[in-house]
């Protein structure tokens, strides 16, 4: 025999207080006591009570689920992103679905397919590296569901976006290692299709314009990954004038580079010295020297991702949106100043 299932108004009758009361308690509604919030709370937990999110989701046409859309979340930078998105949805009462496009536009556009399919109430996206073509993300506006873009936008969409200041959190590095004494400085740079490689090879090159370096077409290659990272910088100390330091777009691309650094039999910093551009600081603690790094608020991302997309869907009349641009931090390790060695 089916047990039926405990509903609101069979706490309100047990504790003697309206279903409205009930409601409000177990949403944490200031205007109810702690007195009545602990009774409630206690009676719904011994009942087994659960929620019936069916019909909630009829009565206020959203089904309370948030989909996520990173490149890969086995990358400690998108996983620290995707925590700070769960934090602000679980205090609001909403669910989490995550997707990984594996830096695959068609990837990326089967989930985005698959979340519309399944009327999640928003959809946050980090795009991959692949995808030149947004139509699939402008279906999701048109639609009228919310998008909110984090750490890798596309401009040619209205949308919330939560960026950090790549610029000059590239161009702090390298004027790091210039102050440091190094002249000869490379750059391993991202696909050119995204922005924030884009915005990170021009901090490079104006650190080196600004204090009158001239730049070095040969001393700029692309690299995206480790093993990209250890092939390209393994070309760049065979060049008859090898690079005294190399800024790279990622962590990962710094790993790389330093792995052909050791291998070419040089010493880090005092011949080379390597600095990153961080997606994952446990990462850097654990290379030898520590990688110095500009340091990027992961969680902070998220986060505030997560709180652009519930300010748009509480004033969903709205045609204004944010783009939030928050501040990287330069981390100096024992990669370029041998002092910390």
């Amino acid at each position: 025999m089916k047990t039926r299932q405990v509903t609101i108004k069979d706490i309100a009758r047990q504790l003697d207080i309206s279903p409205a009361t009930v409601s409000r308690a177990l949403k944490d509604h200031p205007d109810i006591s702690k007195h009545t919030k602990k009774a409630v709370i206690e009676l719904a937990n011994s009942l087994n009570y659960q929620p019936n999110s069916i019909a909630l989701s009829l009565r206020s046409q959203k089904t309370f689920t948030i989909g996520v859309i990173v490149p890969e979340i086995i990358h400690f930078f998108f996983s620290s992103a995707i925590s700070g998105v769960e934090a602000t949805a679980y205090k609001a009462g909403y669910n989490v679905v995550i997707c990984q496009s594996n830096e695959s536009y068609e990837r990326e556009v089967a989930n985005v397919n698959t979340l519309l399919n399944n009327r999640v109430d928003g959809i946050l996206i980090s795009v991959s590296k692949n995808t030149t073509d947004f139509s699939h993300l402008k279906k999701v506006v048109n639609m009228g569901v919310p998008l909110v873009f984090f750490d890798r936008i596309c401009n040619e969409i209205d949308a919330h976006k939560v960026i950090v200041e790549d610029k000059k959190g590239a161009y702090n590095a390298v004027k790091h290692l210039i102050d440091q004494g190094y002249k000869h400085i490379a750059h391993l740079s991202g696909p050119e299709s995204l922005q924030i490689s884009r915005l990170r090879k021009d901090g490079y090159l104006d650190a080196l314009k600004d204090n009158g370096i001239a730049h070095d077409p040969r001393l700029l290659l692309q690299a995206d990954n480790r093993m990209s990272g250890y092939q390209n910088m393994k070309k760049l100390l065979q060049l008859e004038q090898r690079p005294d330091a190399v800024f790279t777009v990622n962590d990962n691309v710094a790993i790389g580079a330093i792995k052909a650094i050791k291998e070419a039999g040089l010493k880090i910093p005092q011949d080379v010295a390597v600095i990153g551009f961080s997606d994952d600081q446990k990462i850097t603690s654990l290379v030898e020297p520590h990688l110095s790094s500009v340091a990027q608020p992961a969680f902070q991302i998220g986060q505030t991702a997560g709180e652009l997309f519930l300010k748009q869907i509480t004033n969903s009349d709205s045609d204004s949106f944010e783009e939030v641009v928050l501040d990287t931090e330069l981390i100096i390790r024992g990669s370029t100043d041998s002092a910390k060695l």
